[in-house]
């Protein structure tokens, strides 16, 4: 389904689009952190795989990021969330994994949006090596 004009009035559970909570994961090489607010955007709960227990390079890791998921969807469940929206951003191997385990951890997800930063005018590529 794709979003139109009646979107953000549409319901879902008994509440409106636009008023469901939003869980924002940020996935980069190193480490996935997850935040969850409410539809006004103050955060209400933070996770990462380093809180979770995960060290070093074991952080930026799919299996790291789902582990955090699935315990971020309980404390979710826990403070009466059931529905939520997801913002994913960033290209760290954990993207996937996470949506995943929050719906491993029993909450139901509503739309799943990217909004990875694109640059218009990327930086200059490294020069070539010689030989």
């Amino acid at each position: 389904m794709f979003p139109d004009e009646r979107t953000p009035n549409l319901l879902f559970g008994g509440i409106p689009f636009k008023d469901l909570p939003i869980c924002n994961i940020r996935a980069s090489p190193n480490n996935t952190i997850f935040t969850i607010t409410n539809h006004k955007g103050e955060v209400q709960m933070t996770r990462s795989c380093g809180v979770e227990g995960f060290k070093n390079t074991r952080k930026g890791t799919n299996i790291a990021a789902q582990a955090t998921a699935v315990s971020l969807g309980s404390m979710a469940l826990e403070r009466g969330y059931k529905l939520l929206r997801v913002r994913v951003r960033g290209l760290g191997p954990g993207r996937m994994s996470a949506i995943k385990g929050l719906q491993m951890g029993g909450l139901n997800i509503v739309s799943v949006t990217d909004s990875t930063p694109v640059s218009d005018n990327p930086p200059r590529p490294r020069k070539r090596k010689r030989l």
